[in-house]
């Protein structure tokens, strides 16, 4: 049986990384497009997190990306309620207005 090598592992987490920097810094219009680009670099460290963890045959690494992926998706949940609510108050979700409500 054929193992794909560590080195692979940390290629593709090292892209999905600079895709979402690349993500949050070119699109500063967009909350949304910004939130994604969040869970594309917490999707690169939890392949990290696995890829170490299988290479170093522990399970550490695989329980911590599962209270990873659990942070994720509460606050994927809880910020896009807060979009969805804004949105019904002002109308737009764009960054300049969210800007406006600082206090």
């Amino acid at each position: 049986m054929m193992t794909v090598p560590l080195s692979h592992f940390l290629l593709v987490a090292g892209l999905l990384l600079v895709i979402g920097v690349f993500g949050i810094f070119m699109n500063r219009k967009n909350i949304i497009v910004i939130m994604m680009s969040i869970e594309l670099i917490l999707l690169a460290a939890n392949l990290n997190f696995v890829a170490f963890s299988a290479a170093l045959h522990d399970m550490v690494g695989q329980v911590f990306t599962m209270f990873v992926l659990t942070v994720a998706a509460a606050e994927s949940a809880i910020g896009l309620a807060i979009l969805v609510i804004y949105f019904r108050n002002r109308g737009s979700i764009e960054v300049e207005d969210v800007t406006m409500m600082k206090g």
